[in-house]
């Protein structure tokens, strides 16, 4: 469903991205896992089509996200890194504006909305405007929209960053149920006790490059353990000023 070859993004002369490969099953939850500045956030604008590789090939459900932008935006649904909503609209209105851009009637857009809204928890807030949404409100938004039109392809920048718990797990169960149902699931996590419970493939990334790619059964340790082995280990210092 989804599968690079050799992807690199330079920024001038830093090289963000350093010929990356891997492949995602169709139907598959995989989890991109690194820290800040590694790069995840720039290989899911290059799979969405918002930023173009300077080398390496892309192909997302047979389409190329630099050539078939229009024909991707139609069958992703996308929880980008700066949720891209807008102050001055309410909630509902998000809903009600974004189902005629994917054919979807009236009907079937508030129907939908109203169920998204009910499962994410959002109803009481419909008619709030995003500029007084909190952070949680702000993200639980952008993935119902996300969501609205039957996305085969879901690509999620930090889905549990910012939401309660009784939110995150919501959004855990209805992930599960969806790749179930044969949408491709690819998202980016700094919460690994999540993962580790929900992806069924793991990438680690590390400047720039993949140091591990296989499925969760096949890590054999402890999901924290193997990335503080391969791509950062916790910072330790005594700071004996604290409680002295």
């Amino acid at each position: 469903m989804i599968e690079c070859q050799n992807l690199v993004r330079d920024f001038g002369e830093f090289r963000a991205v350093a010929g990356v490969s891997f492949q995602i099953p169709r139907g598959t939850i995989c989890a991109l896992l690194g820290p800040n500045g590694a790069g995840k956030s720039t290989i899911v604008k290059m799979l969405t089509g918002l930023l173009p590789p300077t080398a390496g090939t892309i192909s997302v459900a047979g389409l190329d996200p630099a050539k078939d932008a229009l024909a991707l935006k139609k069958i992703c649904g996308i929880l980008p890194e700066g949720l891209g909503l807008f102050d001055d609209l309410t909630i509902e209105e998000h809903i009600a504006l974004s189902g005629p851009i994917y054919s979807l009637s009236a009907r079937e857009t508030s129907a939908r909305g109203d169920q998204l809204l009910r499962l994410l928890d959002l109803e009481h807030g419909r008619h709030t405007f995003l500029s007084e949404c909190s952070h949680g409100m702000r993200k639980k938004t952008s993935l119902a929209l996300a969501l609205l039109h039957n996305p085969r392809v879901l690509f999620l920048d930090e889905p549990f960053e910012g939401v309660d718990p009784v939110t995150s797990k919501t959004i855990r169960d209805l992930l599960a149920v969806i790749a179930g149902r044969g949408i491709t699931v690819f998202l980016t996590s700094h919460m690994l006790s999540i993962i580790d419970r929900l992806a069924g493939q793991i990438l680690m990334l590390r400047k720039g490059r993949i140091v591990w790619n296989s499925e969760i059964s096949e890590v054999g340790q402890p999901l924290e353990d193997l990335y503080f082995d391969l791509v950062e280990p916790p910072r330790t210092e005594d700071l004996e000023w604290l409680g002295a």
